[in-house]
């Protein structure tokens, strides 16, 4: 009898992760879950981080399966304070344990790079690269920084919303 539980629990688990995925194996590419959005900023530590933050609580909201990921072209080795202090107020995790640098294996999953500094090279000419380069510094006033960020995320997942 025991052992039937445990098989009934099983099958229960399979179904349910089955349906929970859609319960389909149809590849959908405007709704896999590995689609990403590239923030990007010199240091990868505070503006990419504050922004790949917002965009993921907004995205999560709107139930849209696009995340965001932060780089930087020239990572520092933490993330800054303020960045910390301020998506710690915010109530957000800060997603990253340390600033990574933007690779060209970045751009594989992405449908959007956000250059909040200069790209070096051409790292792809498959993915559009916006500029955001209005941005003001998180460290100098991160709720301006955030309240700015957050208008253009709010823009863009209404893009990619409509693009659907």
């Amino acid at each position: 009898m025991r052992r039937l539980a445990h098989c009934s629990l099983a099958l229960v688990l399979v179904l349910s992760t089955s349906l929970s995925s859609g319960g389909s194996t149809q590849n959908n590419k405007r709704t896999d879950p590995e689609m990403v959005i590239v923030f990007v900023c010199e240091h990868g530590s505070a503006k990419s981080v504050v922004a790949a933050a917002h965009f993921n609580r907004l995205a999560i909201a709107r139930k849209v399966s696009i995340r965001a990921i932060a780089r930087g072209t020239n990572p520092d080795q933490t993330i800054a304070p303020s960045t910390a202090a301020g998506l710690k107020s915010d109530g957000l995790p800060i997603g990253i344990k340390r600033p990574k640098k933007l690779a060209t294996s970045d751009f594989s999953r992405a449908i959007r790079v956000i250059a909040m500094c200069e790209l070096p090279g051409a790292y792809s000419d498959d993915v559009r690269v916006e500029k955001w380069d209005d941005v003001p510094s998180v460290g100098e006033d991160y709720g301006k920084a955030r309240d700015l960020l957050v208008q253009k995320i709010v823009r863009l997942l209404d893009q990619l919303t409509l693009a659907r």
